[in-house]
This record gives C-alpha cells, sequence and structure tokens, in this order.
C-alpha cells in the first residue's frame, strides 16, 4: 500500500472511531509499528491530527458535514490487492448479460463490480450503500435496497425484518465476497452479516464467490455455507491449487485471473 494511501485509511479510521491506537492501526492496516508512527508524525505535522500517548485522535469533533457511510473495514480491505480484485470483479460482470436480474452482497471485491457494469442495463439488488451509490451515479442499471439500517463499518444495509423487498425479487446470481473460503465452505465474521446474506442467497439460482488467493484456504469460526452451495469460484493465480482442485473435485466451476503484483 502507497504511503499516501495508508495516511488516507489511517484518517478515514479515526473519523469513525475519533481515537486508534498505534496497535489497532498496525492490525487494520497491516504495517509495522515504526511505519505507522512514520505516518502519524507526518500527519501531525501538517495538524490533520493529534497525537497522544499510545495512539492519536482526531483533531475536532465528527460533524454531519464530514459523516462518511463508508466504514473503515470496508475502506482498508477495498485497498488490500486491489488491482487482482479489479481484475476477479471484470470477470465476475463478464458472467452477466444485459437485462439479466442479479444479486450483489457488500463488500469490497464485489464492490469493484460497479466499473465493469457501468455500461449495463440490469436489475441490480444490493445491501452495499455504497455500491448503489456509485452505480445510481454512474450506470443506468435498475437498483434496488432492502431496508434496514446501515451497518457502517461494512458499508451495508442490514434488515431485521423477514419481510422486506428481498422476499420479492429473483436473481439468476449473487455475487459475494467472504473473508476466506475452504474445504469447510464459504466463512464470515459476524453473525448479523451471516443472517442478511443468507436471506439474500435464497433469492438467487447460482452463488459465485469472488475471492483473491490471500481468502482462499482461510479458515473461521462462522460458515456462511458448505461448498455444496456455491456454484462458481473466482480468484487468481496465486491460489493454492491444492484448494482449487479440491473446489472443482466438489463440482464448483473455478475462474482463475492473471494476479497483479
Amino acid at each position: 500500500m502507497l504511503e499516501k494511501q495508508r495516511q488516507q485509511l489511517i484518517l478515514d479510521i479515526l473519523d469513525e472511531s475519533t481515537f486508534a491506537s498505534v496497535r489497532e492501526l498496525c492490525d487494520q492496516l497491516n504495517a509495522s509499528e515504526a511505519t505507522i508512527r512514520r505516518d502519524l508524525n507526518k500527519l501531525a505535522s501538517v495538524k490533520k491530527i493529534r497525537k497522544i500517548r499510545g495512539g492519536a485522535q482526531v483533531l475536532e469533533s465528527k460533524t454531519v458535514a464530514n459523516f462518511k457511510l463508508s466504514g473503515s473495514a470496508f475502506l482498508v480491505d477495498k485497498e488490500r490487492n486491489a488491482n487482482t480484485k479489479r481484475m476477479i470483479a471484470k470477470a465476475a460482470v463478464e458472467m452477466c448479460g444485459d437485462g439479466e436480474s442479479i444479486i450483489i452482497n457488500g463488500g469490497s471485491s464485489t464492490f469493484m463490480m460497479a466499473e465493469f457494469l457501468a455500461e449495463r442495463r440490469m436489475s441490480i439488488l444490493t445491501n452495499s450503500f455504497v455500491l448503489a451509490q456509485e452505480l445510481l451515479e454512474n450506470s443506468q442499471n435498475q437498483v434496488t435496497l432492502p431496508g434496514g439500517e446501515i451497518y457502517r463499518k461494512q458499508s451495508i444495509i442490514l434488515s431485521s425484518f423477514e419481510n422486506d423487498t428481498t422476499q420479492n425479487y429473483h436473481g439468476s446470481k449473487m455475487f459475494m465476497g467472504s473473508p476466506g473460503i475452504s474445504e469447510f465452505g464459504v466463512m464470515e465474521t459476524d453473525p448479523l452479516l451471516i443472517l442478511a446474506e443468507q436471506k439474500l442467497r435464497k433469492r438467487a439460482d447460482k452463488l459465485i464467490v469472488l475471492a483473491d488467493s490471500s481468502k482462499i484456504g482461510i479458515k473461521g469460526s462462522l460458515l456462511f455455507c458448505a461448498l455444496s452451495e456455491i456454484d462458481t469460484v473466482i480468484t487468481d493465480s496465486h491460489a493454492n491449487p491444492k484448494y482449487l482442485d479440491n473446489f472443482r473435485a466438489k463440482g464448483i466451476n473455478v475462474i482463475i485471473v492473471d494476479a497483479c503484483e
């Protein structure tokens, strides 16, 4: 990640949470303590943040004017392996035809699909507020959002009601990302996200998982679905062949794009 990108992410994280420790920033940005401290010194020298013991904080309280719908988790994920995710997203959109109805789950990988959907004419149900905004501003696609509350950390909409907009929608395909996919299936990090995603999954004929090579083979404590429920996995050429062979043995179509260094 470039220094400028990392420093902007630090500002975004502080905008959301007011304070962040050096250790938290290291974990979220996958950077060394020396790198984070250097970034904090530079940001403090231009009066963008205030350094305090063990971390940093914003100079002023958040206001309505600088409110962001994109949470820190989404912003950080979006910068990781961005070029490779873009190629995976391109391959995902190539699976779609004009006039088709599809479902796109919120996430950094699926957000990249917006660029390639710009010239399409499709019906799209998504729980990603930022993806919906991007499509509305830069495409002629019909966009539908489920009702619910904005889960700002991941920039998605979560509905606590079973009978919402999703019940009246049908998609030929559902596209989703994941923090990990292994022989056990597709992993997720939050029970609330699983409930929301499973509601969407019921409305689609096929499930396509977008997962760059860093997600292949990763296991977790929460399972969204088993491999038997997946139709296609789109990943990159750095993915571990052992896991890809296992996916194919389970009847999953595996699409591999060239990894971007």
